[in-house]
C-alpha cells in the first residue's frame, strides 16, 4: 500500500469566505458542502476541508505546485485583486514573485492570515 495525503481541516473564521478564495484564485471547482465542512479538491484527490472555528486560528503554510500556465492565472488574479504578496516566506521582498529551483513562485496569504504558495518547481528543482 502506497501513503498518500487525503485530506486535512483548513481552520478558519468562515469556511465559506476562505474556501471560496481558494478555489477562486487557484481557479479550482467552487467547495462541496460535506457535513460541517466546505471541500475544496485539489486536482491530485488531496482535498483541503474548510471548518469554521471561533478560537484563535493558527497560521499554517500550504504551498501548490503549479504549471506555468497556472501560476500565470494565479499570479494575473491576484494582482487584480489587489491581494499582497512577496517572493519570500518571510514577507521582505513585496510585490515580487522569486525564480527558485529554475521555476516561479509566490506566497500570499488568505483571509485568515494562513501563507500560501504557487510554485511551478519544487524545492531542489525536481521535475
Amino acid at each position: 500500500m502506497t501513503v498518500g495525503l487525503n485530506h486535512t481541516i483548513v481552520w478558519s473564521s468562515d469556511r465559506h469566505r476562505a474556501s471560496e478564495f481558494f478555489a477562486r484564485i487557484f481557479a479550482l471547482p467552487a467547495p462541496v458542502k460535506v457535513s460541517r465542512f466546505q471541500v475544496v479538491t485539489l486536482d491530485n484527490g488531496v482535498s483541503l476541508d474548510f471548518a469554521d472555528t471561533s478560537k484563535p486560528i493558527a497560521t499554517q503554510h500550504y504551498a501548490m505546485l503549479v504549471s506555468e500556465p497556472e501560476f500565470d492565472g494565479i499570479y494575473a488574479r491576484i494582482r487584480e485583486e489587489g491581494i499582497p504578496h512577496w517572493s519570500d516566506p518571510g514577507r521582505t521582498r513585496p510585490d515580487e514573485i522569486n525564480h527558485n529551483h529554475g521555476g516561479r513562485g509566490v506566497y500570499f496569504t488568505d483571509p485568515d492570515g494562513h501563507v500560501l504558495e504557487a510554485l511551478t518547481v519544487p524545492y531542489g528543482g525536481a521535475a
